[in-house]
């Protein structure tokens, strides 16, 4: 007799890394049976003939890999949560980007694991009330920053600027500067919806949280935050100025000591 709880496929084209999910998703008492796929193909016929509440999902496979899989079952009607389960760090932002509720780095421990059902139980309860339709998912709203072998999520309004470096961006907020693996392009292509603004060609600016307007020594423009000074380039200092005045008519500028008025 099956248990009450999640119904989950892991797939790995590597077997003893397969089983050694399995068992750990089977020990956790949110689950309540595992199926197992070796490849994306077999996987997809599982999906297609099982009402999985989520995927836990390795990236590296051959023929179909894990993102390709989890882009075709972002389309689906009722698809599955998705968990990614990779020994890649680098493909986290584009994981979340797709909407997986989580990115798990192998090997994985029994905690790290345990948070990651509660995400996947929190969103299929929610998704599960008849009465109010699934929220969009809010591509990027949480970055994952690898440290330690631990995963930190830093939140996007906690953000107060961006620096580009290279394929790299560092992310500033009151607790000091992160760095991720993804390009600014990107960044600003999911957070620009959501109040910032490229002013520089290697800066992405959260207009919330823009103090004042001060003029460097050479008569450059820079925008004034709480954890430093921004450079504006001249060709984004008119755009700049026009956002401002939109989120001063809105009452969206971050309050003193606090986060931002949304």
């Amino acid at each position: 007799m099956t248990r009450p709880g999640l119904l989950v496929l892991a797939v790995d084209d590597v077997a003893p890394a397969l089983e050694e999910l399995r068992r750990l998703l089977l020990e956790s008492p949110d689950v309540a049976d595992v199926a197992v796929a070796g490849d994306p193909i077999a996987a997809l016929r599982l999906i297609q003939a099982n009402p999985f509440d989520a995927v836990f999902l390795d990236i590296s496979m051959p023929a179909l890999d894990g993102m390709e899989l989890a882009a075709l079952l972002a389309r689906m009607t009722d698809p599955p949560v998705i968990v990614f389960v990779t020994a890649y760090e680098e493909h986290a932002a584009s994981a979340f980007g797709i909407g997986a509720v989580d990115y798990l780095l192998k090997p994985v421990g029994p905690e790290r694991l345990a948070a990651a059902l509660a995400r996947v139980r929190r969103f299929v309860a929610s998704t599960a009330e008849p009465e109010r339709a699934p929220a969009p998912v809010d591509a990027l709203a949480a970055v994952p920053v690898e440290l330690a072998g631990r995963t930190r999520f830093v939140r996007r309004d906690d953000v107060r600027f961006v620096e580009a470096h290279g394929d790299y961006v560092r992310l500033h907020t009151r607790d000091g500067a992160h760095l991720v693996r993804i390009p600014i392009s990107r960044l600003e292509e999911h957070w620009q919806p959501a109040g910032f603004s490229r002013v520089h060609r290697s800066y992405l600016l959260a207009v919330h949280a823009v103090r004042e307007l001060r003029s460097d020594v050479s008569g450059g423009l820079l925008a004034h935050t709480d954890v430093g000074d921004v450079p504006v380039s001249r060709r984004h200092a008119r755009e700049l100025r026009e956002h401002l005045l939109e989120a001063a008519t809105r009452g969206a500028f971050e309050p003193p000591g606090g986060g931002a008025q949304r």
